[in-house]
């Protein structure tokens, strides 16, 4: 009997042992954390997605994933339920995103902002309120995967018809083309040599090129300057151009008054001597023998002394 009431003082003991525990393990894991639940309804792709998966906004822990389920509404379609501080600032211009951690490819939702939208403040009741998800990095290389792949085979269909074997000779040629040019070019540094050692020469004979121009300049500086006086000296008031001019005046004017009217009377004279000549001459042609005889007198005209009428002249009959 003995032994049996120990064995009931044992299980009574353990039961209530177990209860206390449960008790003290509902306590502890109670929490009092405020959390608002929010949803997520999407189309997407959500692989790598677990449920108790972080939810991160602006790469801060703010919350889990509670359930994943699809939509018995709108089939193709996922329901994701999110618990979220009440204490995040979600807004209505709030957008999810499925990020990565590192190599394990274990998926979290990220929340963030789009500034192009309004930022009113939403989920401030205790309804659930829908977060859009757009697609991340994951979901945008998924979706271009394919223009990538075709952009690549494109780009694989032009570099086999670069290598073809008539382009592969123009490309050997080129590279030997390159290989002869370089073999030249290393000819000259060698060509270039004398170049470079009469090079200091030339610079010597260049400086003094340069210092007999700048000899030569002031010189003609020099002589600019005494041209310069010499011509002020001419065109001065006292200056020889002056002189000149004034002297240029007085033979004008002594040309004017005297050698002019000198010449004048000289060509009257001339024309009366050849106007005398000319009689001379018409006399001697009328009578030569004047010559060696002298000139014989002329018979008067009529009504002058000594006119006697010939006789045989006829007689005019009275008017």
């Amino acid at each position: 009997m003995e032994s049996r009431s120990h064995a009931l003082w044992a299980g009574f003991f353990t039961i209530a042992l177990a209860i206390l525990t449960t008790i003290f393990a509902l306590w502890l894991g109670k929490d009092n954390i405020l959390r608002t639940p929010y949803t997520i309804a999407t189309k997407l792709s959500v692989a790598g997605l677990n449920l108790q998966a972080a939810v991160r906004y602006k790469g801060i822990k703010v919350g889990n994933v509670s359930d994943i389920d699809f939509d018995e509404k709108n089939p193709g379609q996922i329901l994701l339920k999110l618990d979220i501080l009440a204490d995040t600032p979600v807004t209505a211009s709030t957008f999810a995103t499925l990020g990565y951690q590192g190599v394990t490819g274990i998926a979290y939702v990220q929340l963030d902002e789009d500034n192009n939208l309004p930022t009113i403040p939403v989920g401030s009741n205790k309804k659930i309120t829908q977060i859009p998800l757009r697609p991340g990095l994951m979901q945008n290389l998924e979706q271009h995967g394919m223009a990538i792949l075709a952009q690549t085979e494109e780009l694989s269909k032009r570099l086999n018809s670069l290598l073809d074997s008539n382009n592969r000779q123009s490309l050997i040629s080129a590279v030997d083309n390159i290989g002869k040019a370089a073999a030249a070019w290393q000819t000259i540094p060698g060509q270039l040599e004398p170049v470079l050692t009469t090079l200091p020469d030339l610079v010597s004979q260049t400086r003094s090129s340069v210092d007999a121009f700048k000899v030569f300049s002031d010189d003609a500086t020099i002589t600019s300057k005494n041209i310069r006086a010499l011509s002020d000296s001419l065109q001065g008031n006292d200056g020889s151009f002056a002189k000149l001019n004034v002297t240029a005046d007085q033979i004008g004017n002594s040309l004017t008054l005297e050698t002019l009217p000198g010449i004048n009377g000289l060509s009257r004279e001339a024309r009366s001597s050849v106007r005398s000549i000319n009689r001379v001459a018409e006399t001697l042609n009328a009578r030569p023998q004047s010559l060696f005889f002298g000139n014989t007198a002329v018979a008067p005209g009529p009504g002058e002394a000594g006119f006697t009428e010939p006789k045989n002249a006829p007689k005019t009959a009275p008017k």
